[in-house]
Protein backbone atom coordinates (compact mmCIF):
# COMPACT_ATOMS: atom_id res chain seq x y z
CA UNK A 1 0.00 0.00 0.00
CA UNK A 2 1.56 3.55 -0.71
CA UNK A 3 2.30 5.79 1.95
CA UNK A 4 2.80 9.79 1.53
CA UNK A 5 4.26 12.57 2.36
CA UNK A 6 1.61 15.54 3.38
CA UNK A 7 2.80 18.98 3.30
CA UNK A 8 0.72 21.84 3.25
CA UNK A 9 1.78 25.46 1.67
CA UNK A 10 3.11 23.48 -1.13
CA UNK A 11 3.25 25.73 -3.76
CA UNK A 12 5.31 28.31 -2.81
CA UNK A 13 8.60 28.87 -0.86
CA UNK A 14 9.99 26.19 1.58
CA UNK A 15 7.16 24.00 1.40
CA UNK A 16 7.80 23.78 -2.49
CA UNK A 17 11.22 23.02 -2.45
CA UNK A 18 10.98 20.65 0.11
CA UNK A 19 8.27 19.18 -2.13
CA UNK A 20 11.02 19.18 -5.00
CA UNK A 21 13.63 17.75 -2.20
CA UNK A 22 11.42 14.51 -1.01
CA UNK A 23 10.38 13.99 -4.73
CA UNK A 24 14.11 13.47 -5.64
CA UNK A 25 14.21 10.74 -2.86
CA UNK A 26 11.70 8.81 -4.75
CA UNK A 27 8.49 9.58 -1.32
CA UNK A 28 5.15 9.86 -2.66
CA UNK A 29 3.74 13.27 -1.81
CA UNK A 30 0.12 14.83 -1.27
CA UNK A 31 0.56 19.03 -2.25
CA UNK A 32 -1.78 20.81 -0.15
CA UNK A 33 -2.24 24.70 -1.21
CA UNK A 34 -4.83 27.46 -2.30
CA UNK A 35 -3.43 27.59 -6.16
CA UNK A 36 -4.95 24.65 -7.70
CA UNK A 37 -2.84 25.68 -11.24
CA UNK A 38 0.35 25.68 -9.13
CA UNK A 39 -0.53 22.32 -7.77
CA UNK A 40 -1.40 20.37 -10.85
CA UNK A 41 1.38 21.73 -12.46
CA UNK A 42 3.38 20.61 -10.05
CA UNK A 43 1.86 16.99 -10.27
CA UNK A 44 2.82 17.38 -14.02
CA UNK A 45 6.26 18.03 -13.26
CA UNK A 46 6.96 15.73 -11.20
CA UNK A 47 5.18 12.63 -11.80
CA UNK A 48 7.38 13.23 -15.51
CA UNK A 49 10.53 13.70 -14.35
CA UNK A 50 10.13 11.30 -11.36
CA UNK A 51 8.68 7.70 -10.96
CA UNK A 52 6.33 9.10 -7.76
CA UNK A 53 2.83 9.01 -7.15
CA UNK A 54 1.89 12.86 -6.37
CA UNK A 55 -1.05 13.93 -5.27
CA UNK A 56 -2.50 17.29 -4.64
CA UNK A 57 -5.46 18.80 -2.67
CA UNK A 58 -6.95 22.76 -2.73
CA UNK A 59 -7.84 23.53 0.51
CA UNK A 60 -7.52 26.92 2.16
CA UNK A 61 -6.69 26.49 5.63
CA UNK A 62 -7.27 29.98 6.46
CA UNK A 63 -11.22 28.64 6.89
CA UNK A 64 -12.12 27.27 10.18
CA UNK A 65 -13.68 24.19 8.59
CA UNK A 66 -10.69 23.21 5.97
CA UNK A 67 -8.70 21.40 8.07
CA UNK A 68 -10.78 18.74 9.02
CA UNK A 69 -11.94 18.85 5.19
CA UNK A 70 -8.41 17.75 4.36
CA UNK A 71 -8.20 14.80 6.54
CA UNK A 72 -11.35 13.58 6.12
CA UNK A 73 -10.42 13.75 2.17
CA UNK A 74 -7.24 11.77 3.02
CA UNK A 75 -8.95 9.29 4.69
CA UNK A 76 -11.84 8.84 2.34
CA UNK A 77 -9.14 8.20 -0.54
CA UNK A 78 -7.53 5.74 1.90
CA UNK A 79 -3.91 7.59 1.79
CA UNK A 80 -2.22 6.33 4.30
CA UNK A 81 0.27 10.07 5.45
CA UNK A 82 3.56 8.86 7.36
CA UNK A 83 4.91 12.23 7.69
CA UNK A 84 3.59 15.66 7.82
CA UNK A 85 4.68 19.14 7.08
CA UNK A 86 2.32 21.81 8.43
CA UNK A 87 4.27 24.59 6.51
CA UNK A 88 0.78 26.76 5.59
CA UNK A 89 1.27 30.35 7.27
CA UNK A 90 1.65 33.55 6.81
CA UNK A 91 2.26 37.00 8.39
CA UNK A 92 2.17 40.57 8.91
CA UNK A 93 3.46 43.63 9.57
CA UNK A 94 2.46 46.82 10.77
CA UNK A 95 1.21 48.64 14.38
CA UNK A 96 -1.33 46.62 15.89
CA UNK A 97 -3.80 49.24 16.40
CA UNK A 98 -4.19 49.76 12.50
CA UNK A 99 -3.62 46.44 11.01
CA UNK A 100 -6.46 43.99 9.80
CA UNK A 101 -8.33 42.31 12.44
CA UNK A 102 -9.81 39.65 9.92
CA UNK A 103 -7.03 39.31 8.59
CA UNK A 104 -4.89 38.55 11.52
CA UNK A 105 -8.22 36.02 12.66
CA UNK A 106 -7.54 34.35 9.63
CA UNK A 107 -3.43 34.26 10.40
CA UNK A 108 -4.25 32.76 14.11
CA UNK A 109 -6.04 29.93 11.98
CA UNK A 110 -3.88 29.20 9.89
CA UNK A 111 -0.90 28.92 11.76
CA UNK A 112 -2.29 27.36 15.14
CA UNK A 113 -5.99 26.54 14.23
CA UNK A 114 -5.56 24.12 11.33
CA UNK A 115 -2.12 23.20 12.45
CA UNK A 116 -2.96 21.60 15.71
CA UNK A 117 -6.01 19.53 14.03
CA UNK A 118 -3.66 17.88 11.51
CA UNK A 119 -1.38 17.57 13.89
CA UNK A 120 -3.88 16.17 16.22
CA UNK A 121 -5.68 14.31 13.85
CA UNK A 122 -2.56 12.62 11.99
CA UNK A 123 -0.90 12.02 14.66
CA UNK A 124 -3.74 9.85 16.03
CA UNK A 125 -3.59 7.82 13.24
CA UNK A 126 0.39 7.75 13.32
CA UNK A 127 0.19 6.59 17.13
CA UNK A 128 -1.98 3.57 16.42
CA UNK A 129 0.78 2.25 13.81
CA UNK A 130 3.58 2.91 16.18
CA UNK A 131 5.03 5.23 13.23
CA UNK A 132 4.97 8.56 11.66
CA UNK A 133 6.80 11.82 11.72
CA UNK A 134 5.62 15.53 11.93
CA UNK A 135 7.30 18.97 11.66
CA UNK A 136 5.96 22.37 11.97
CA UNK A 137 7.50 25.12 10.66
CA UNK A 138 8.05 27.77 13.27
CA UNK A 139 10.22 30.16 13.47
CA UNK A 140 12.93 32.17 14.79
CA UNK A 141 10.54 34.78 15.84
CA UNK A 142 9.38 31.53 18.15
CA UNK A 143 12.49 32.85 20.49
CA UNK A 144 12.33 36.38 19.90
CA UNK A 145 8.98 38.01 19.31
CA UNK A 146 9.27 41.47 17.51
CA UNK A 147 7.14 44.60 17.32
CA UNK A 148 4.51 45.09 14.08
CA UNK A 149 4.61 41.71 13.76
CA UNK A 150 2.39 40.85 17.02
CA UNK A 151 0.39 38.16 15.64
CA UNK A 152 2.62 36.32 13.44
CA UNK A 153 5.09 36.17 16.53
CA UNK A 154 2.35 34.99 18.91
CA UNK A 155 1.65 32.41 16.64
CA UNK A 156 5.29 30.93 15.65
CA UNK A 157 5.37 31.14 19.99
CA UNK A 158 2.63 29.19 19.90
CA UNK A 159 3.62 26.44 17.24
CA UNK A 160 6.80 25.83 18.55
CA UNK A 161 5.43 25.50 22.27
CA UNK A 162 2.68 22.85 21.37
CA UNK A 163 5.27 21.25 19.17
CA UNK A 164 7.65 21.00 22.06
CA UNK A 165 5.33 20.01 24.44
CA UNK A 166 3.07 17.29 22.66
CA UNK A 167 6.65 15.39 21.08
CA UNK A 168 7.47 15.11 25.17
CA UNK A 169 4.37 13.07 25.27
CA UNK A 170 4.99 11.23 22.43
CA UNK A 171 7.90 10.39 23.42
CA UNK A 172 8.37 6.09 22.85
CA UNK A 173 4.92 6.20 20.94
CA UNK A 174 7.14 5.95 17.48
CA UNK A 175 6.10 9.12 16.67
CA UNK A 176 7.73 11.83 15.80
CA UNK A 177 7.34 15.62 16.44
CA UNK A 178 9.80 18.01 15.32
CA UNK A 179 10.11 22.21 15.13
CA UNK A 180 11.31 23.79 11.94
CA UNK A 181 12.94 27.54 13.25
CA UNK A 182 13.95 29.76 9.81
CA UNK A 183 14.73 33.47 10.06
CA UNK A 184 14.33 35.60 6.77
CA UNK A 185 14.15 33.95 3.83
CA UNK A 186 13.99 34.95 0.62
CA UNK A 187 10.16 34.28 -0.43
CA UNK A 188 7.06 36.27 -1.32
CA UNK A 189 5.79 36.39 2.27
CA UNK A 190 7.43 39.62 2.59
CA UNK A 191 5.65 42.49 2.26
CA UNK A 192 7.59 45.63 0.87
CA UNK A 193 6.93 47.23 4.36
CA UNK A 194 8.95 44.30 5.83
CA UNK A 195 11.75 44.80 3.14
CA UNK A 196 12.27 48.13 4.77
CA UNK A 197 13.13 47.09 8.27
CA UNK A 198 16.11 46.96 9.74
CA UNK A 199 16.25 43.31 10.67
CA UNK A 200 16.00 42.09 6.93
CA UNK A 201 18.81 44.94 6.13
CA UNK A 202 21.28 43.38 8.97
CA UNK A 203 19.62 39.89 8.27
CA UNK A 204 19.42 39.25 4.61
CA UNK A 205 17.28 36.73 3.43
CA UNK A 206 18.19 33.11 2.84
CA UNK A 207 16.83 30.96 -0.33
CA UNK A 208 14.47 28.91 0.84
CA UNK A 209 15.81 25.64 -0.90
CA UNK A 210 18.63 26.26 2.10
CA UNK A 211 15.88 26.47 4.23
CA UNK A 212 13.92 23.15 2.43
CA UNK A 213 17.13 21.19 2.96
CA UNK A 214 17.10 21.46 6.26
CA UNK A 215 14.01 20.81 6.80
CA UNK A 216 13.90 17.57 5.10
CA UNK A 217 16.62 16.53 7.03
CA UNK A 218 14.57 17.46 9.89
CA UNK A 219 11.79 15.16 9.09
CA UNK A 220 13.44 12.64 7.77
CA UNK A 221 15.94 12.06 10.64
CA UNK A 222 15.53 15.08 13.03
CA UNK A 223 14.63 15.09 16.31
CA UNK A 224 13.75 18.32 18.35
CA UNK A 225 14.00 21.97 17.08
CA UNK A 226 16.40 23.35 13.96
CA UNK A 227 16.89 27.08 14.41
CA UNK A 228 18.19 26.75 10.63
CA UNK A 229 22.03 29.73 10.31
CA UNK A 230 24.26 30.39 12.76
CA UNK A 231 23.43 33.94 12.72
CA UNK A 232 19.49 33.01 13.95
CA UNK A 233 20.93 30.36 16.09
CA UNK A 234 22.71 33.30 17.40
CA UNK A 235 19.47 35.69 17.61
CA UNK A 236 17.11 32.75 19.23
CA UNK A 237 19.82 32.47 22.31
CA UNK A 238 20.00 36.63 22.88
CA UNK A 239 16.81 36.20 25.55
CA UNK A 240 18.50 34.19 27.79
CA UNK A 241 21.48 36.15 28.56
CA UNK A 242 19.73 39.86 27.65
CA UNK A 243 17.41 41.70 30.25
CA UNK A 244 14.11 41.96 28.73
CA UNK A 245 13.39 45.76 28.54
CA UNK A 246 16.67 45.66 26.42
CA UNK A 247 15.80 42.66 24.03
CA UNK A 248 12.83 44.76 23.51
CA UNK A 249 14.36 48.29 22.48
CA UNK A 250 16.44 46.48 20.23
CA UNK A 251 14.18 44.37 18.53
CA UNK A 252 11.35 47.50 18.09
CA UNK A 253 14.93 49.28 16.65
CA UNK A 254 15.19 45.97 14.22
CA UNK A 255 11.54 45.93 13.57
CA UNK A 256 10.97 49.33 12.56
CA UNK A 257 11.70 50.99 9.16
CA UNK A 258 14.76 52.45 7.42
CA UNK A 259 14.60 56.38 7.52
Amino acid sequence: MKTYILITGASAGIGYEMAQQLAEKRYNLILVARNVEKLMQMQMDLTFAIDIDVQYIRKDLSKPESAIELYNEVKSKKYIVTHLVNNAGFGGYGNFLETSLENELNMINLNVSSLVVLTKLFAQDMAKRKSGRIMNVASILSFTPFPYYSIYSATKTFVLSFTETIAAELEGSGVVVTALCPGTVETDFHTPEMRKTNAMNANKPVPAKVVAEAGVKLLLHGKGKKVVGFNNWIISNLPRVTPDFIMMKIKKNLASQRK
